[in-house]
C-alpha cells in the first residue's frame, strides 16, 4: 500500500475529529450556520430534499475551513504543520524552499518581481507574459526590457524568446537583475531552459520562470524537464492546473543563493491574504502527497488516454488536425497531457468548435480563433477519451465537414490567423539587426491612473498610432494583447478585429465588443 503523508491535511482532520465548537472566524462555523433553505432550480431534484442536500454539501466543504489556531500553524510565520508541508513540497519538486500560494500563480509572479527588483531596476521580460507579470512590474517599480518571442509558424503561437535574443539583451543591459520567462505556454509548447539559466547566471542575473502550466513537469520520463531541474532560481507553478490542488492553489519554488529570500517572504506577506484558505493549502499538501505516494504511476492513466487521442486524431476519417511539433524551431517539446486541435477545413473556428463540444458535454480548457486546447490530465481515462472522439465525429457529421484529410489541408491555416502573432516588440524600437529589433528600450510602468481628460474613445480601426489607455487581455490565456501605454500598431488593430468578430472574451476593455478602444490623447504623449 502506498504511504500517504499530508501533515497539514492530517492536522485539519484531527482538529475536526475533536468536535470543536468555533468561537473564531470564519463565520460559517464549520458549515453549521446554514439552516434549511430552498435549493436553486439549477440543482436537479433527487429523492433527498433539496434543502437537506445543500446543507450537507456546504458542511462537507466547510469542515476544513479554519483559521490560524495553535494546531493549524500560520502561513506567514510557519513553524508547524504548514512548515512541514512546505518542506515536503520542496523535496518533492526539487527546490530548496517552497512557498504555498493561495492566490494562484498571480501571487507568485508578483512576489518574484518585487523580491528581485527595486524601483528603477532593469529586468528582461518576454513580451507574451501573463497579465500578472505586468502588474508585478507596476508594483515593483522595475523597468522592463521586453524581448520578442519565437513564432511557431504552423500554429501561429509564440513561445519563449530565442536564446541568442536573451543573450543579446543581457549584453546590451548587463545591469539587468533578472530574466523573466514563461515556459510552457498555454498550448503546452516548451523549451529546455538549461542554457537560458547559464546565460543569465554568467551575467549575474536571476532566471525567473512562470511555469504555471508545467507543475507536472519533471515527474515522469515522458514529461519535459522542469524549470527547477534546468537551474532556474525562482519558479512559480499552478499546482491546481495540471495536478490535483484546488483552484487558486499554487507553489513558488526557490533554489540557490541569488534570490533574496527574506525579500521574497516579505513580498508574499504583502500580496497574500493574512487569512489564507486552509482548504486550498490542504489541497496543495494533498497534491504533493499524491506524487510522493504514487510517483510516475500517477500519470500512466492520463498518458495512455492522451496517446489514444493522438492516434485517433492522426487517422484520416475525420477533419480534425492535431498540433504537433513537426520540427518546429520555436519549441523543443509538447506537453503530452495537453491536446490542441483545429478543424483543418477552416469551417469551424476554435470558438465555434469549443461551443459544439460543450453542447456534447465535453468542456475544453480554452479556444482561440483557430484552436481548441484540451487538458487531458493524469486522471483522464480511455472512456472519457472515447466520449471526446464520439463528440468530434458527431460534430463533423452535423456540420457537413469533409471527412478525409488532404495534403493541402495546411493551406487553410491562414483562414484563422492567430491573434497571438502580434507580440513582436518592434513597435518600440527601430534598430538594425533582427535580434535588436526584438529588444525594447527600458519601459517603466506607472501606477498612476489616467484622468478622463487624458483619454478618449476611438473606433478600433482608427486606433493605430495611439497608445492604449487600457489593458486588453483575451482570457484565457490571460496574456495582454495591449497594456496601458503600449503603442497600438496596425497588427494589433487587426488582432482586435479578429477577437471582436470571433466573440472572444477580453478583460480590461471598456467596450466588451472591442469595436472601440480607450486611448491616450496624443497631446499627453509629447
Amino acid at each position: 500500500m502506498n504511504t500517504f503523508v499530508a501533515p497539514l491535511l492530517e492536522a485539519l482532520i484531527f482538529h475536526q475529529s475533536r468536535n470543536p465548537v468555533s468561537f473564531h472566524v470564519p463565520g460559517h462555523k464549520y458549515g453549521t450556520m446554514l439552516s434549511d433553505v430552498n435549493i436553486g432550480k439549477r440543482v436537479p431534484e433527487t429523492d433527498t430534499p433539496g434543502a437537506t442536500r445543500l446543507k450537507s454539501w456546504f458542511e462537507q466543504i466547510m469542515k476544513l475551513d479554519v483559521t490560524e489556531l495553535s494546531t493549524t500553524d500560520d502561513l506567514h510565520h510557519a513553524e508547524g504543520v504548514i512548515k512541514e508541508a512546505q518542506q515536503l513540497a520542496a523535496r518533492c519538486f526539487g527546490a530548496e524552499e517552497t512557498h504555498f500560494l493561495t492566490g494562484g500563480s498571480t501571487a507568485g509572479n508578483i512576489a518574484l518581481l518585487m523580491a528581485a527588483c527595486n524601483p528603477g531596476d532593469i529586468i528582461i521580460v518576454q513580451r507574451n507574459v501573463h497579465k500578472s507579470v505586468l502588474n508585478g512590474l507596476m508594483l515593483s517599480g522595475a523597468r522592463a526590457v521586453f524581448i520578442g518571442s519565437q513564432l511557431d509558424k504552423e500554429s501561429g503561437q509564440y513561445t519563449i524568446p530565442a536564446l541568442d535574443t536573451v543573450q543579446e539583451a543581457l549584453r546590451r543591459y548587463p545591469e539587468a537583475k533578472a530574466v523573466f520567462l514563461t515556459n510552457p505556454n498555454y498550448y503546452g509548447m516548451s523549451t529546455g531552459l538549461k542554457k537560458y539559466a547559464e546565460a543569465a547566471h554568467r551575467q549575474g542575473a536571476l532566471l525567473l520562470v512562470d511555469e504555471a502550466h508545467g507543475a507536472h513537469y519533471g515527474h515522469h520520463p515522458e514529461l519535459p524537464q522542469s524549470a527547477l531541474q534546468a537551474g532556474a532560481d525562482g519558479v512559480v507553478q499552478s499546482t491546481h492546473k495540471t495536478l490535483s490542488a484546488m483552484t487558486m492553489g499554487a507553489m513558488l519554488h526557490v533554489q540557490g543563493h541569488r534570490l533574496n529570500r527574506a525579500a521574497l517572504s516579505n513580498a508574499l506577506s504583502m500580496i497574500q491574504s493574512s487569512s489564507p484558505s486552509y482548504p486550498i493549502m490542504a489541497s496543495l499538501d494533498i497534491a504533493r502527497a499524491i506524487l510522493d505516494a504514487f510517483g510516475e504511476k500517477w500519470f500512466e492513466k492520463g498518458l495512455n488516454a492522451a496517446s489514444f487521442l493522438r492516434n485517433w486524431l492522426n487517422r484520416n476519417d475525420h477533419p480534425f488536425i492535431l498540433l504537433e511539433q513537426s520540427g518546429s524551431s520555436a519549441f523543443d517539446q509538447l506537453d503530452p497531457l495537453r491536446i490542441v486541435i483545429r478543424d483543418m477545413t477552416g469551417t469551424l473556428s476554435g470558438y465555434e468548435l469549443l461551443k459544439r463540444l460543450e453542447e456534447k458535454g465535453c468542456w475544453a480548457e480554452m479556444a482561440d480563433n483557430r484552436h481548441v486546447v484540451l487538458l487531458i490530465g493524469a486522471a483522464c481515462g480511455n472512456d472519457e477519451a472515447v466520449r471526446l472522439t464520439d463528440a468530434l465525429m458527431d460534430i463533423a457529421s452535423e456540420s457537413g465537414l469533409r471527412m478525409v484529410k488532404e495534403n493541402s489541408c495546411k493551406s487553410t491555416a491562414s483562414a484563422f490567423a492567430s491573434t497571438s502573432a502580434v507580440f513582436s516588440t518592434n513597435a518600440f524600437a527601430s534598430t538594425k539587426t533582427v535580434i535588436e529589433a526584438d529588444i525594447t528600450e527600458p519601459i517603466a510602468f506607472e501606477r498612476r491612473s489616467l484622468t478622463e481628460a487624458e483619454v478618449m474613445t476611438v473606433a478600433v480601426e482608427h486606433a493605430a498610432g495611439y497608445r492604449s489607455a487600457e489593458q486588453v487581455t483575451p482570457y484565457p490565456p490571460g496574456i495582454p494583447l495591449l497594456y496601458a501605454g503600449e503603442p497600438i500598431t496596425e497588427g494589433k488593430v487587426k488582432a482586435l478585429r479578429i477577437l471582436s468578430d470571433s466573440g472572444a472574451k477580453c478583460q480590461g476593455a471598456a467596450d466588451s465588443s472591442l469595436r472601440t478602444i480607450r486611448v491616450i490623447k496624443r497631446e499627453t504623449n509629447k
